[in-house]
Protein backbone atom coordinates (compact mmCIF):
# COMPACT_ATOMS: atom_id res chain seq x y z
CA UNK A 1 0.00 0.00 0.00
CA UNK A 2 1.11 3.35 -0.81
CA UNK A 3 0.37 6.21 1.61
CA UNK A 4 0.44 9.92 1.11
CA UNK A 5 0.16 12.70 3.45
CA UNK A 6 -0.48 15.98 3.26
CA UNK A 7 1.37 18.18 5.52
CA UNK A 8 0.94 21.63 6.37
CA UNK A 9 3.00 24.34 7.93
CA UNK A 10 1.30 26.30 10.42
CA UNK A 11 2.10 28.68 13.43
CA UNK A 12 2.26 27.44 16.52
CA UNK A 13 -0.52 27.89 18.45
CA UNK A 14 1.43 29.97 21.20
CA UNK A 15 2.98 32.35 18.37
CA UNK A 16 1.94 35.74 19.07
CA UNK A 17 -0.15 36.79 15.94
CA UNK A 18 0.33 40.63 14.14
CA UNK A 19 -0.43 41.40 10.27
CA UNK A 20 1.82 43.76 8.30
CA UNK A 21 1.47 46.18 5.44
CA UNK A 22 -2.00 47.47 6.69
CA UNK A 23 -3.22 44.40 7.50
CA UNK A 24 -3.14 42.45 4.33
CA UNK A 25 0.11 40.00 5.20
CA UNK A 26 0.75 37.92 7.89
CA UNK A 27 3.60 38.78 10.21
CA UNK A 28 6.08 35.59 9.75
CA UNK A 29 8.57 37.48 12.14
CA UNK A 30 9.27 35.58 15.59
CA UNK A 31 6.75 33.40 14.44
CA UNK A 32 7.62 29.14 15.17
CA UNK A 33 6.33 26.99 12.86
CA UNK A 34 5.04 23.46 13.27
CA UNK A 35 3.56 20.21 11.52
CA UNK A 36 -0.52 20.86 11.42
CA UNK A 37 -1.98 19.30 14.10
CA UNK A 38 -4.67 16.88 12.17
CA UNK A 39 -2.01 16.40 9.59
CA UNK A 40 0.07 14.93 12.40
CA UNK A 41 -2.85 12.51 13.76
CA UNK A 42 -2.80 11.34 10.32
CA UNK A 43 0.99 10.89 9.35
CA UNK A 44 1.38 9.18 13.12
CA UNK A 45 -1.74 6.49 11.18
CA UNK A 46 0.25 6.00 8.54
CA UNK A 47 3.34 5.15 10.43
CA UNK A 48 1.05 2.67 11.97
CA UNK A 49 0.48 1.01 8.64
CA UNK A 50 3.98 1.25 7.41
CA UNK A 51 5.00 -0.93 10.56
CA UNK A 52 2.10 -3.33 10.53
CA UNK A 53 1.71 -3.74 6.72
CA UNK A 54 4.47 -2.27 5.12
CA UNK A 55 3.27 0.18 3.50
CA UNK A 56 5.26 3.01 2.41
CA UNK A 57 4.38 6.47 3.32
CA UNK A 58 4.99 10.04 1.33
CA UNK A 59 4.68 13.30 2.68
CA UNK A 60 3.75 16.39 0.71
CA UNK A 61 3.68 20.17 1.25
CA UNK A 62 2.92 23.33 -0.88
CA UNK A 63 5.62 25.92 -0.20
CA UNK A 64 8.23 27.49 -0.55
CA UNK A 65 11.61 26.60 0.67
CA UNK A 66 10.91 27.73 4.35
CA UNK A 67 8.91 24.85 5.07
CA UNK A 68 11.83 22.16 4.89
CA UNK A 69 12.13 22.26 8.01
CA UNK A 70 8.79 21.03 8.95
CA UNK A 71 9.07 17.83 6.54
CA UNK A 72 12.30 16.95 8.00
CA UNK A 73 10.71 16.69 11.01
CA UNK A 74 7.83 14.30 9.20
CA UNK A 75 10.83 12.45 7.80
CA UNK A 76 12.33 12.07 11.15
CA UNK A 77 8.98 10.65 12.85
CA UNK A 78 9.23 7.77 9.61
CA UNK A 79 8.15 8.89 5.94
CA UNK A 80 10.05 7.50 3.38
CA UNK A 81 10.06 10.45 1.39
CA UNK A 82 9.05 13.95 0.81
CA UNK A 83 7.92 16.23 -1.53
CA UNK A 84 7.76 19.75 -1.57
CA UNK A 85 5.83 21.71 -4.68
CA UNK A 86 7.54 24.63 -5.08
CA UNK A 87 5.39 27.71 -4.99
CA UNK A 88 3.75 29.88 -2.20
CA UNK A 89 -0.06 28.24 -0.91
CA UNK A 90 -2.05 31.25 -1.80
CA UNK A 91 -5.70 29.23 -1.54
CA UNK A 92 -7.65 25.65 -1.33
CA UNK A 93 -7.75 25.30 -4.80
CA UNK A 94 -4.58 26.10 -6.20
CA UNK A 95 -3.44 23.67 -3.40
CA UNK A 96 -5.06 20.97 -4.14
CA UNK A 97 -4.52 21.26 -7.55
CA UNK A 98 -0.55 20.97 -7.24
CA UNK A 99 -1.06 18.04 -4.98
CA UNK A 100 -3.52 16.32 -7.36
CA UNK A 101 -0.78 17.46 -10.32
CA UNK A 102 1.83 15.08 -8.12
CA UNK A 103 -0.94 12.20 -7.07
CA UNK A 104 -1.71 11.51 -10.60
CA UNK A 105 1.63 10.40 -11.43
CA UNK A 106 2.29 8.40 -7.67
CA UNK A 107 0.03 5.83 -7.78
CA UNK A 108 -1.54 6.81 -4.15
CA UNK A 109 -3.98 3.96 -2.72
CA UNK A 110 -4.82 6.11 0.62
CA UNK A 111 -3.86 9.83 0.97
CA UNK A 112 -4.99 11.50 4.30
CA UNK A 113 -5.04 15.06 4.77
CA UNK A 114 -5.90 17.40 8.24
CA UNK A 115 -9.85 17.92 8.06
CA UNK A 116 -8.22 21.63 8.45
CA UNK A 117 -5.00 23.13 8.82
CA UNK A 118 -5.53 25.47 12.38
CA UNK A 119 -4.34 28.72 10.80
CA UNK A 120 -7.02 29.16 8.34
CA UNK A 121 -9.37 26.45 9.53
CA UNK A 122 -10.43 25.98 5.78
CA UNK A 123 -11.94 22.39 5.73
CA UNK A 124 -11.60 22.26 1.68
CA UNK A 125 -8.11 20.74 0.72
CA UNK A 126 -9.00 17.22 1.31
CA UNK A 127 -12.14 16.92 -0.02
CA UNK A 128 -11.39 18.70 -3.31
CA UNK A 129 -8.58 16.20 -3.69
CA UNK A 130 -10.82 13.64 -3.76
CA UNK A 131 -13.20 15.29 -6.31
CA UNK A 132 -10.67 15.72 -8.53
CA UNK A 133 -9.34 12.66 -8.54
CA UNK A 134 -12.63 10.55 -8.33
CA UNK A 135 -11.77 9.26 -4.68
CA UNK A 136 -13.87 7.97 -2.11
CA UNK A 137 -13.59 10.53 0.78
CA UNK A 138 -14.51 10.44 4.71
CA UNK A 139 -14.24 13.83 6.76
CA UNK A 140 -13.84 13.80 10.51
CA UNK A 141 -11.74 10.94 10.16
CA UNK A 142 -11.45 9.34 13.97
CA UNK A 143 -10.39 5.27 12.69
CA UNK A 144 -9.22 3.87 9.64
CA UNK A 145 -8.59 0.28 8.68
CA UNK A 146 -7.57 -1.22 5.28
CA UNK A 147 -7.88 -4.99 4.45
CA UNK A 148 -6.59 -5.66 1.01
CA UNK A 149 -7.66 -3.25 -1.42
CA UNK A 150 -11.18 -2.20 1.41
CA UNK A 151 -11.31 0.69 3.91
CA UNK A 152 -13.40 0.74 6.86
CA UNK A 153 -13.27 4.65 8.57
CA UNK A 154 -15.02 5.84 11.80
CA UNK A 155 -16.39 9.61 11.21
CA UNK A 156 -17.43 11.87 13.95
CA UNK A 157 -21.24 13.12 13.10
CA UNK A 158 -23.75 15.29 14.90
CA UNK A 159 -24.52 13.40 17.75
CA UNK A 160 -22.21 10.60 17.61
CA UNK A 161 -20.13 8.06 15.01
CA UNK A 162 -20.76 6.58 11.70
CA UNK A 163 -18.72 3.82 10.49
CA UNK A 164 -18.39 3.67 6.52
CA UNK A 165 -16.25 1.09 4.12
CA UNK A 166 -15.16 2.36 1.04
CA UNK A 167 -12.85 1.07 -1.60
CA UNK A 168 -9.16 2.23 -2.01
CA UNK A 169 -8.33 4.51 -3.25
CA UNK A 170 -9.77 6.82 -0.73
CA UNK A 171 -8.83 10.44 0.54
CA UNK A 172 -9.58 11.05 4.38
CA UNK A 173 -9.96 14.31 6.56
CA UNK A 174 -8.04 12.87 9.86
CA UNK A 175 -8.13 14.73 13.23
CA UNK A 176 -7.74 14.01 16.69
CA UNK A 177 -9.01 10.48 17.62
CA UNK A 178 -7.51 8.81 14.44
CA UNK A 179 -5.00 8.07 16.83
CA UNK A 180 -4.26 8.83 20.81
CA UNK A 181 -2.42 11.93 21.63
CA UNK A 182 -0.49 9.63 23.80
CA UNK A 183 0.86 7.68 19.96
CA UNK A 184 2.26 11.04 18.73
CA UNK A 185 6.05 10.11 17.66
CA UNK A 186 8.65 12.56 18.74
CA UNK A 187 11.96 12.49 16.58
CA UNK A 188 14.71 10.65 17.93
CA UNK A 189 18.18 11.33 17.35
CA UNK A 190 18.12 8.33 15.19
CA UNK A 191 15.16 9.55 13.47
CA UNK A 192 16.75 12.56 13.11
CA UNK A 193 19.82 11.93 11.44
CA UNK A 194 17.76 9.27 9.35
CA UNK A 195 15.29 12.26 8.03
CA UNK A 196 18.94 14.16 6.66
CA UNK A 197 19.39 11.08 4.09
CA UNK A 198 15.63 10.45 2.91
CA UNK A 199 15.07 12.11 -0.32
CA UNK A 200 13.47 15.61 -0.26
CA UNK A 201 11.95 16.27 -3.80
CA UNK A 202 11.52 19.45 -5.06
CA UNK A 203 8.65 19.62 -7.64
CA UNK A 204 7.85 22.64 -10.19
CA UNK A 205 4.23 23.77 -9.93
CA UNK A 206 1.67 22.80 -12.28
CA UNK A 207 0.61 26.45 -12.86
CA UNK A 208 -2.91 26.11 -10.91
CA UNK A 209 -4.79 29.28 -10.43
CA UNK A 210 -6.23 30.81 -7.56
CA UNK A 211 -9.53 31.40 -7.28
CA UNK A 212 -9.43 33.92 -4.14
CA UNK A 213 -7.32 36.18 -2.68
CA UNK A 214 -7.01 37.80 0.86
CA UNK A 215 -7.58 41.62 0.98
CA UNK A 216 -7.29 42.21 4.61
CA UNK A 217 -6.68 40.47 7.91
CA UNK A 218 -8.29 41.52 10.87
CA UNK A 219 -8.21 40.45 14.65
CA UNK A 220 -11.10 39.75 16.91
CA UNK A 221 -12.14 43.01 18.70
CA UNK A 222 -11.08 43.02 22.05
CA UNK A 223 -13.34 41.72 24.96
CA UNK A 224 -15.42 44.08 26.81
CA UNK A 225 -15.37 44.88 30.27
CA UNK A 226 -17.24 42.07 32.74
CA UNK A 227 -19.97 43.58 35.11
CA UNK A 228 -20.62 41.25 37.96
CA UNK A 229 -23.87 40.87 39.17
CA UNK A 230 -25.05 39.68 42.83
CA UNK A 231 -26.64 36.63 42.27
CA UNK A 232 -29.26 38.40 44.62
CA UNK A 233 -29.62 41.14 42.84
CA UNK A 234 -31.94 39.60 39.76
CA UNK A 235 -33.54 42.61 38.57
CA UNK A 236 -29.96 44.42 38.13
CA UNK A 237 -29.15 41.22 35.67
CA UNK A 238 -32.63 41.89 33.98
CA UNK A 239 -32.00 45.12 33.01
CA UNK A 240 -27.88 44.71 31.63
CA UNK A 241 -29.37 41.66 29.71
CA UNK A 242 -32.38 43.84 28.16
CA UNK A 243 -30.80 47.51 28.00
CA UNK A 244 -26.82 47.08 27.35
CA UNK A 245 -26.27 43.26 25.93
CA UNK A 246 -29.87 43.81 24.15
CA UNK A 247 -30.46 39.67 24.25
CA UNK A 248 -34.38 39.89 25.67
Amino acid sequence: MKILVCISHVPDTTSKINFVENDTKFDTNGVQYIINPNDEFGLTRAMWFKEKAGATVDVINVGGAETEPTLRKALAIGADSAIRVNTEAIEATQVAKEIVAVVKDGGYDLIIAGRESIDYNGGMVPGMIAALIDASYVNNCVGLEVDGSQATAIREIDGGKETVTAALPLVIGGQKGLVEESDLKIPNMRGIMMARKKPLNVVEPSGAAALSNTKHYEKPAPKGEVKLVDADNVDQLIELLHNEAKVI
